[in-house]
């Protein structure tokens, strides 16, 4: 077992990357929670404590985190942990034969279930922002081939759940 990260994974700023607003500021917090607890086997609590009283909106080790929407971080952390065993084989169903979920990065897993939840259970949302959004999430994270796959399988995942947002 992994050893538990000390502090959430950090991304380096990529060139040109805009400002995230605090609902975008929650979706990267959420991510990097998700992560944590999936490698480092945090649990829900504690990592809900760790994250809003050291991490969000904070300044760690010289970087300014920003302000995050709580309420939002917690509906996507709790919702991705609560129906996890739902979205992971919605997910392998829209990966590539031969890349099931576990072969994924532990972040990219963290990205595309907090995107998968969004799609299902945030109709408040519109399914392309949802999409663009964690795509911009997972480019503070990976390389652009990468962030194609997560395009892809939100994509698909997008037109499963809001058929009727692309038709019109």
């Amino acid at each position: 077992m992994a050893e538990q990260p000390r502090k959430p994974f950090r991304p380096q700023p990529k060139p040109g990357e805009r400002k995230a607003n605090r609902r975008g500021a929650a979706r990267l917090a959420a991510v990097q929670a998700l992560y944590q607890m999936d490698v480092g086997g945090a649990g829900i609590n504690d990592t809900f404590a760790e994250f809003e009283s050291h991490w969000i909106g904070n300044e760690v080790e010289g970087e300014q985190y920003l302000p995050a929407e709580a309420a939002f971080f917690r509906d996507v952390v709790s919702g991705v942990v609560r129906d996890q065993k739902q979205i992971d084989p919605m997910i392998d169903d829209a990966l590539a034969k031969g890349w099931p979920l576990v072969r994924i990065t532990a972040i990219l897993r963290a990205v595309m279930r907090a995107g998968a939840y969004e799609l299902e259970h945030r109709k408040d949302i519109p399914a392309r922002v949802v999409v663009s959004e964690y795509v911009d999430v997972a480019n503070a994270f990976v390389e652009a081939d990468e962030t194609g796959m997560v395009n892809a399988v939100l994509d698909m995942i997008a037109r499963q759940f809001r058929a009727d947002e692309f038709t019109r």
